[in-house]
């Protein structure tokens, strides 16, 4: 009998991309895995999106499933599509990105191969040119089937975009993403990766994520505290799970996305009062979860010296944070 690769739902959230949306569709209408459903969410567009998404519907009828939702924000357009999904597994695409053809085809393969719950794969920002600005490899130096285990400073490790994982179904049988805050993706994905055993990894650049030139101008606000709010959250499912003796990774996770993250976040608040309140919650987030300098430091990713792996720019600002160099901070910036 002729084996039938897994069904894959892949979720796209949809508003205001008319500029975009045709070359995010077509990289997923001509992925070579061919058991795929592509739930297209509108959410509340006002732009050309429905017309495009309608276009796509008629052209590709049992690949492309369409729906219009009023609008509810990324974290309400990707549940929606999670509650109207099929698939065995469940990927999400942001609708101003792309992905490489073969994307889904090896990440399903590498999930069935390995039984693995989660299965990653790596990223290139490209700008509107189609020009690769930065790799970013996700998991260097370690295997394609990962057994959490032995292995489980992936956890503090990775970095928890949604859109460049894959996702066995069950994980999110009971779990959604947050509504109405920012860093939704940190909120979550963290969890659904302490409810698996095996990950699987690819070292190809598959996803393909678009550095448009308005939204690096954008200001940051007092949105970023979302991300130690984000934290919060992880640590406290963290300690109902089969991982929770292994305190040090969770604090190498809470140095990483509740320190580094958030003042990667920081460095972009134009606002004098904002940035110093801002800079006020972290300092008690550190101060409550006994974050010392030397943590700070000390701290290895992908077992190396994380500072020393920065930009020289981006190491200054750091230690001048941690040295309480506030003032100066906001002439260097």
């Amino acid at each position: 009998m002729k084996h039938v690769p897994s069904k894959v739902s892949v979720i796209v959230p949809v508003y205001n991309v008319e500029k975009y949306l045709a070359k995010c569709l077509d990289s997923l209408i001509k992925q070579t895995h061919q058991n795929i459903e592509i739930l297209v969410v509108n959410d509340g567009s006002t732009d050309r999106s429905e017309e495009i998404i309608q276009d796509y519907v008629q052209k590709y009828p049992d690949k492309i499933k369409a729906f219009h939702k009023k609008n509810g924000g990324l974290s309400d357009a990707r549940n929606f599509g999670i509650d109207n999904a099929a698939g065995e597994y469940i990927g999400f695409v942001d609708s101003d990105d792309y992905v490489n053809s073969q994307m889904f085809e090896e990440m399903v393969t590498l999930a069935e191969k390995h039984h693995a719950e989660m299965v990653i794969c790596n990223i290139q920002k490209v700008n509107q040119q189609g020009k690769i600005l930065q790799k970013l490899t996700q998991i260097p130096n370690m295997p394609e089937k990962i057994e959490l285990e032995n292995n489980f400073s992936v956890f503090s490790d990775i970095s928890y975009f949604a859109c460049n994982k894959l996702f066995k179904r069950n994980l999110l049988n009971e779990k959604r993403f947050k509504k109405n805050i920012h860093f939704e993706d940190i909120q979550l994905i963290p969890q659904l990766l302490l409810d698996c055993t095996t990950i699987a990894q690819t070292q190809n650049y598959h996803y393909q994520y678009l550095e448009r030139t308005n939204s690096i101008s954008k200001t940051h606000t007092e949105k970023g505290l979302d991300i130690l709010k984000a934290v919060e959250d992880v640590e406290e499912y963290f300690k109902t799970t089969k991982y929770s003796d292994k305190v040090q990774t969770l604090k190498n996770f809470q140095i990483l996305e509740g320190v580094y993250s958030f003042l990667a976040y920081l460095a972009f608040v134009k606002n004098d009062d904002v940035f110093y309140k801002m800079c006020e919650k972290l300092e008690f987030f550190m101060k409550k979860r006994d974050i010392k300098l030397k943590n700070l430091l000390q701290f290895n990713r992908f077992g190396k010296n994380y500072l020393l792996s920065l930009s020289l720019k981006k190491s200054i600002f750091y230690l001048l944070f941690f040295a309480g160099q506030k003032k100066l901070i906001r002439r260097f910036i």
